[in-house]
């Protein structure tokens, strides 16, 4: 079946979660999650008798989340050209450099095994095991066994909409998502990963990073000469 044949309304509709982590996206570093994916298999549609379901676990590591703006994601990779012509769309208004933040996510299988039981009976033992051993970071979902990774979609989408407000209050308590009036306006977030990346130049890192740092923020030019300040020093 190809994709655009796939109703993906039903399978959306047989995507569940049934248990969701405790703690929210942390906002100052990285979140692991291990998930449980429960499923029929799909020989289940030759034999409608069989009492056996499809259990996947794996990781989802929710890196730290970063403050971004219009303008700045204009230089990011990985986005498609309507993404691209929004973008450049808001960096054309007044509101450039207002700041948003980006979640990126990363999927680590681990195992598979198909075990006895249905799958509302398999994944309320796993979440009774799991409330047991007082594990508050992880999830379980039933999905359906073609399409298993889209409930791992879904839930990086609850996930995300229910860590939002409580990273925004965070970064905002700290000033870090105010503007630097100095700089353009550029998130003060910004300018201190600036200030990390030229301490880590002057102590043998990578000057291309903190280039294209300085780039996708387009402030290049207020901090040239001290740019080129690093390799005068280095002879």
């Amino acid at each position: 079946m190809t994709s655009d044949n796939v109703d993906w309304k039903k399978v959306l509709e047989n995507t569940s979660i049934i248990r969701f982590p405790k703690q929210k996206l942390a906002t100052f570093g990285n979140t692991s999650i291990k998930y449980y994916v429960i499923t029929e298999p799909l020989y289940k549609v030759i034999d409608s008798k069989s009492e056996e379901v499809v259990v996947r676990t794996g990781v989802v590591v929710a890196e730290k989340p970063t403050i971004i703006t219009p303008f700045y994601a204009m230089h990011l990779q990985g986005f498609s050209e309507d993404a691209y012509e929004y973008f450049k769309e808001l960096s054309s208004n007044p509101g450039q450099n207002s700041p948003g933040i980006l979640y990126q996510y990363r999927n680590e299988p681990s195992e598979m095994e198909i075990v006895s039981g249905s799958p509302k009976e398999i994944a309320t033992n796993i979440d009774s095991d799991l409330e047991k051993n007082k594990n508050d970071m992880s999830v379980v979902m039933i999905g359906v066994d073609e399409y298993w990774d889209v409930a791992l979609l879904k839930f990086v989408y609850e996930v995300t909409a229910n860590s939002i407000t409580n990273n925004i209050n965070e970064f905002s308590s700290r000033g870090l998502l105010d503007p630097d009036a100095s700089l353009g306006g550029i998130p003060r977030d910004a300018v201190q990963k600036i200030e990390k990346l030229f301490s880590e130049v002057e102590n043998g890192g990578s000057s291309d990073i903190l280039k294209l740092e300085l780039d996708r923020w387009g402030v290049f030019e207020q901090y040239q000469d001290r740019f080129l300040d690093l390799f005068k020093r280095r002879f």
